[in-house]
């Protein structure tokens, strides 16, 4: 299992403009190598590997690519073939693709060290130093130790000016608990967050409403600066820490949020939501798109997968409607939160009615025994839900 740990890092003035000299013969490496490939177009044919043996040459006659080292602009050459691919895949599905764009100066944002060419050097504590070939010794605060071997250091510099250092490393997965113990269903929804068959709900953040007053004045602000000036510049990195801000909050509580569940729960049934399709709906895209649904499920899922858990996805539709003791289909429109079944007498909210008949099909998906429902006190999930600490992240 290959898993990621991201740490920030802390380059000096001097090292800074050396990782920026780095992204740039980077990006233009990337922009020679786009060119290279759209003249194919015209009659020449190149391989990737035909193309990867020009770098000696190109070296010879481009002396800043000297600075750079050698594995970092082979991976230049394969991101180049990975984006390709990924057009590919999508006109294979009948999407309507273009073609790859040149990057701008600033549109090029990472560069990777594969194999070698990288190194943690010790140091006090959790304040160690990152050796890059080419550049130098970085500080870097290892706030979690790595677990794994590093297979591969990818560098980012986000739009706020800030650097990152990606460690791609691969670790055992833990094999499958062989019962279920602790089950639960998960319902995922707009009013509620969540809606668990334990009774317990999460409330949605809100984050991008809460700092809506923020951006449209940091927007405002950039709108007014005239364009290429210095202050314009200044002002784009404010507008980033605003979206940065909102971005580590909603991954916050989504990361302490998927380890509650993981913790506490040996199987896990949940929707198969089509995310995207819910985003395109009329009304209420901007929640939507703010609840990172298909976040949520993702960090479920490797975390389970690492824990040994169990996290099985079912269809969602019709486990509103239908009633979770009898399984009578009561239609009830979205503004009615509460379930009221005319056949056997069921009442109880919603969510908590759907998150049951989740986790009955998820049992029934596996081939276990239906789950029985005993009176539950529903309230706001516990206090711990929120005082998890992370120990790591998603391959990229």
């Amino acid at each position: 299992m290959q898993l990621t740990y991201r740490y920030r890092l802390y380059p000096s003035r001097a090292r800074e403009q050396k990782l920026l000299a780095t992204l740039d013969s980077c990006r233009w490496l990337y922009n020679h190598f786009l060119e290279r490939l759209n003249q194919k177009e015209k009659g020449r044919t190149l391989s990737r590997r035909k193309l990867q043996a020009t770098l000696p040459g190109l070296k010879r006659e481009r002396p800043h690519l000297k600075q750079v080292h050698s594995k970092v602009l082979q991976m230049v050459l394969h991101q180049l073939y990975s984006n390709l691919r990924a057009l590919a895949e999508l006109k294979r599905n009948g999407r309507k693709v273009g073609r790859l764009r040149f990057k701008g100066r600033g549109w090029f944002k990472s560069f990777t060290y594969n194999q070698s060419g990288f190194k943690i050097v010790e140091g006090n504590g959790k304040r160690r130093e990152l050796w890059l070939s080419k550049i130098g010794e970085i500080p870097i605060v290892l706030h979690r130790e790595l677990d794994g071997e590093v297979k591969q250091v990818h560098i980012k510099r986000e739009r706020s000016g800030k650097w990152f250092v990606c460690f791609s490393v691969e670790v055992e997965e833990a094999p499958k608990v062989r019962k279920v113990s602790t089950p639960i269903g998960i319902d995922l929804g707009i009013t509620h967050y969540i809606a668990d068959t334990n009774g317990n709900f999460a409330e949605h953040q809100h984050n991008v409403t809460k700092s809506e007053w923020r951006l449209k004045r940091e927007q405002r602000r950039l709108s007014r600066k005239k364009r290429g000036s210095k202050n314009r510049a200044k002002q784009r990195f404010k507008l980033a820490l605003v979206h940065e801000r909102i971005r580590n909050q909603r991954l916050d509580f989504l990361h302490k949020l998927s380890r509650h569940y993981v913790n506490g729960h040996d199987f896990i049934a949940v929707e198969d939501l089509g995310v995207k399709e819910l985003i395109e709906m009329a009304h209420n895209g901007k929640n939507r798109a703010d609840a990172a649904w298909a976040t949520f499920l993702h960090m479920l899922t490797y975390k389970a997968e690492r824990a040994g858990r169990w996290v099985v996805k079912v269809e969602p539709r019709g486990t509103t409607d239908r009633c979770s003791r009898c399984g009578e289909i009561v239609e009830k429109p979205l503004w009615v939160r509460v379930h009221k079944c005319p056949n056997c007498g069921l009442e109880l909210d919603r969510d908590l009615n759907a998150a049951r008949n989740i986790l009955q099909d998820g049992l029934n998906k596996i081939g276990w025994e239906p789950a029985e429902f005993a009176p539950v006190e529903i309230g706001p999930l516990p206090a711990r839900a929120s005082s998890v600490v992370e120990a790591g992240s998603p391959a990229l």
